[in-house]
């Protein structure tokens, strides 16, 4: 039963992860569709990055200390990718570029959404498998 706990607690992680993503590109897809101004995205987009770092790196810590090394290893590449960011301080938008930068900036999102996508389904194989061997 705690095993799948655990990965309950993994999946409703990886689904704020998910939403945090896709209210990043919503805001982009405003900018772009001429909605909303520069700087009211870049603030949205800015007001969620944090979070979304700091919840990826939780996850991963917390596949680390429940021994699921496997999905750890997954989160890795992602975790390494939002340190490098944040040390570079590339991890914000800038308003003044944010035109430029804007298929980019999606691009990057929708990288890290089919990412998410596929540790959420990694997560949920998991926890059908932990049920099943649970039911037995």
């Amino acid at each position: 039963m705690g095993d799948l706990l655990l990965w309950l607690v993994s999946f409703f992680f990886l689904i704020a992860l998910l939403v945090l993503v896709v209210y990043q590109l919503m805001c982009l897809a405003d900018l772009e569709f001429d909605y909303i101004n520069p700087y009211d995205s870049s603030s949205r987009i800015n007001r969620v990055i944090l979070p979304e770092f700091i919840a990826q790196g939780v996850l991963c810590v917390f596949y680390l200390v429940t021994r699921h090394w496997f999905m750890s290893l997954l989160c890795g590449p992602y975790l390494f990718y939002n340190v490098r960011l944040y040390l570079q301080r590339r991890h914000l938008v800038d308003v003044t570029e944010i035109f430029n930068l804007l298929n980019w900036e999606k691009k990057q999102r929708l990288f890290k959404l089919f990412y998410l996508i596929f540790l959420l389904i990694l997560s949920i194989v998991w926890m059908i498998l932990t049920t099943l061997d649970e039911h037995e």
